[in-house]
């Protein structure tokens, strides 16, 4: 069952990079005290997530912090140096988050799992949005498969 509006954040393990290596951030430690927009992709470097996803949560970053946002996080079910090498390439900075769900552990615990099988991507996540208030999850967007606009940077401002 996936995740809804008034959910907590499931409890998991992700990783990103710091200046020292790969290192672990729980979900706890992500979303405890804190406003946090996660938003997830189907994987670093393609198309649309490389083109218009995750630019458009940098070119927002300011204006979502204005909104009372402590943390922007991407995650993707990519491995920590992919993530890494995206952010880096896509001039992240500190600002977006970059995790890592290798393993689609928290993906399929939030039932946000895709099946990308048939373009050679095993388990990947669906493209989504979420808004969580100390690990509450006050808004979700979804998008339907092929779509690009609910999960955008753009849309959740409007929520926010």
């Amino acid at each position: 069952m996936a995740i809804k509006v008034g959910d907590r954040v499931p409890s998991a393990t992700l990783k990103h990079m710091t200046k020292d290596g790969p290192a672990n951030i729980t979900t706890t430690d992500l979303f405890k005290g804190k406003t946090v927009v996660l938003f997830s992709v189907p994987g670093a470097f393609t198309p649309t997530c490389d083109a218009k996803h995750l630019p458009g949560f940098v070119q927002n970053y300011d204006k979502l912090k204005a909104k009372g946002v402590d943390t922007v996080a991407c995650v993707a079910v990519n491995d920590v140096f992919v993530m890494a090498a995206w952010g880096k390439a896509s001039n992240t900075g500190d600002n977006i988050l970059m995790l890592a769900d290798g393993n689609a552990e928290f993906t399929k615990a939030l039932g946000l799992e895709l099946d990308a099988s048939g373009f050679g991507m095993g388990t990947r996540g669906k493209r989504f949005a979420l808004v969580a208030r100390n690990g509450v999850v006050t808004q979700l967007n979804v998008e339907s498969a092929g779509e690009f606009r609910v999960s955008a940077a753009e849309y959740v401002l409007g929520q926010l």
